[in-house]
């Protein structure tokens, strides 16, 4: 028992020793490796993003009405509720002062408040935004800011190391590193244009507009959500590629706003069996289904049936993937599609034009429809070439069709039981229908109906 007990106390003491002593700085001749160095060079380009602003409320009808309100003593409600946010951003030109961030991060804002490393303040003003790939750039006035380099996103893999800087949860400036999980990562239902690098390096609340880093430390992506089914990192975390995210923020630095390219065709992924049926060795890129008349594609010659395998010269995944190129592109810029057809590649070339399906947004004139906008399904839509119907684009807050269910991005495939394929229809049927309404929706994955009556307009 004594000599076990004395094993204990050598054991006890080794292992006290151990604890106490501090690594060596250097092993065999050769420093041990740290990202201190890069994380101390990178961060002063990293802010703190706050702000504050106001959303209108959805009142209740009843509330709204001021002898309801006096009769049963009841408060009037406000017509806003003030917000505020907590996010992160990157400093991509210091003399200009330019951040990059979300564009979830500064929605709704009427203040922002950016904070440096060194705990200075300043005041922001946005220079433009594009919530269909959730980027946003805003500004801000100072002779002592450090920017961040770019690297080339589209030279990352799967395996690379990469570092993530934010402010998760309002703690202050944080740093946590990881690997690219995935690339190319679309369909999460973010944004309009998804091309997402997945990460397991933590992103939590706050970290959105912040920088994802390799060990360059140059910039490689915005960092914007994470998939979790409590709020809280899982090791799933995705990123919008600098690549991506500068051709909008040049956009928006030239005109203020995103203008999308039109190539005017339908396409979808290449499934196993038509990679067998057309003899491809890989199911990459994208096969046409439908061209459409007049369009850049028609008149550059393209064919159902074709499969475009490259974009100037890139490689394409799938047909998400043409769809981001080309929707992304400058209008009037002239691209190289590498096409299969009948066995033989063929090149051809289209230049690309606006997409005038996105200034066709007319106001639904019905009274139970009063403050909703419609759109035809657009290229870039998830549903484009699968639903026939038409996108919600717009609904008022408080309106009668909002009260109802009604939201954007819902998707009318019918109305009072009759199909639903664009907007001419849409505003056929609902003409003069101003007692009751009955709209099908699809809204993700599931579908429902809403009825809408003029009995909730009092």
């Amino acid at each position: 028992m004594k000599t076990i007990t004395k094993l204990y106390l050598i054991l006890f003491a080794f292992i006290t020793l151990i604890a106490n002593a501090a690594l060596p700085d250097i092993v065999d001749g050769e420093p041990l490796p740290s990202l201190a160095p890069m994380v101390d060079e990178v961060t002063p380009a990293v802010v703190n993003i706050a702000t504050e602003g106001s959303i209108k409320q959805n009142l209740n009808p009843l509330l709204a009405d001021p002898f309801y309100r006096r009769f049963f003593r009841a408060p009037k409600q406000p017509m806003e509720r003030k917000t505020s946010s907590l996010g992160s951003g990157v400093i991509v030109d210091a003399k200009r002062g330019l951040i990059m961030t979300n564009n979830h991060v500064i929605a709704n804002a009427n203040q922002i408040t950016v904070t440096m490393r060194d705990g200075r303040k300043l005041d922001a003003e946005l220079v433009g935004t594009d919530p269909e790939t959730d980027v946003a750039v805003i500004k801000v006035k100072d002779d002592n800011l450090v920017e961040i380099k770019f690297a080339d996103s589209d030279k990352m893999n799967v395996g690379d190391f990469v570092v993530a800087i934010g402010n998760p949860f309002g703690l202050g400036q944080t740093v946590t590193s990881g690997i690219v999980s995935a690339l190319g990562r679309g369909g999460l239902g973010i944004g309009s244009y998804e091309d997402f690098i997945q990460t397991d390096a933590s992103i939590n609340p706050g970290n959105s507009g912040g920088a994802l880093v390799n060990l360059r430390g140059e910039l490689v992506g915005i960092n914007t959500a994470i998939f979790s089914r409590s709020g809280g990192n899982i090791g799933i975390g995705f990123a919008i590629p600098i690549n991506l995210a500068t051709q909008i923020m040049e956009q928006l630095l030239d005109t203020g706003e995103v203008k999308r390219a039109y190539l005017g065709v339908s396409m979808q992924d290449i499934s196993p069996e038509l990679a067998e049926a057309f003899q491809l060795e890989k199911e990459t890129g994208a096969i046409i289904n439908q061209v459409f008349e007049g369009s850049p594609a028609a008149q550059a010659g393209i064919e159902v049936g074709d499969i475009v395998l490259t974009v100037n010269g890139k490689k394409l995944r799938n047909a998400n993937d043409l769809r981001n190129r080309v929707g992304l592109l400058p209008v009037g810029e002239t691209i190289s599609l590498l096409l299969l057809r009948d066995g033989k590649k063929k090149t051809v070339n289209v230049t690309v034009t606006e997409n005038q399906l996105a200034n066709n947004k007319p106001d639904v004139e019905n009274t139970l429809l009063a403050g909703v906008t419609v759109s035809d399904l657009e290229e870039d839509n998830p549903y484009y070439g699968i639903l026939h119907g038409i996108q919600v684009i717009n609904v008022e807050h408080d309106s009668l069709a909002w009260r109802n269910g009604l939201r954007v991005n819902d998707i009318i495939t019918s109305a009072n039981k009759q199909k639903v394929s664009s907007v001419l229809d849409f505003q056929r049927i609902v003409d003069k229908v101003n007692d009751s309404l009955s709209l099908r929706i699809v809204r993700g994955n599931y579908s429902a109906y809403l009825e809408l009556n003029n009995k909730t307009l009092m």
